[in-house]
């Protein structure tokens, strides 16, 4: 179960150490892919495959599902934990979340997002003001 939130630096090789925490579940290594909300998401080996198989049995002829599709899978890559845990991000995936230098990982159950410290700063301050609007929302669905 991947939970918590950590800061770190992104190294001058575009490299970003993964939390102990989350290396124990995502073991030597995982795969990145473009986020919604411009953050990257980060799946172990399994929830990826469960992942990749609901987008390809997406309809293929709904402009919507051809566009999710081809966020998630075309700018995935697989990337290896070195031995001091850290994991390289290329750098059109950085290019697209705004990464720089710091970062924000979050461990949300089942994967692992990676956000530009600025880009998540902002989100969760937006995010905590709208909590009570939110719970609403989610009340209505039975959560």
């Amino acid at each position: 179960m991947l939970l918590g939130e950590y800061r770190h630096s992104v190294d001058t090789k575009g490299r970003v150490a993964i939390p102990a925490k989350f290396r124990d579940d995502l073991g030597t290594g995982a795969i990145v892919t473009r986020g919604i909300d411009n953050c990257l998401f980060v799946f172990g080996p399994s929830e990826w495959e469960a992942l990749a198989a609901k987008l390809m049995a997406l309809p293929l002829a709904q402009a919507n599902s051809r566009a999710f599709v081809r966020l998630m899978l075309a700018g995935a890559t697989d990337v290896e934990l070195d031995s001091q845990g850290r994991a390289l991000l290329p750098e059109y995936l950085r290019t697209y979340a705004g990464i720089e230098k710091e970062v924000v990982l979050t461990g949300l159950y089942n994967r692992v997002e990676i956000w530009d410290t600025r880009r998540w700063d902002e989100y969760k301050a937006k995010t905590e003001h709208a909590s009570e609007e939110i719970a609403e929302h989610l009340g209505a669905l039975g959560i």
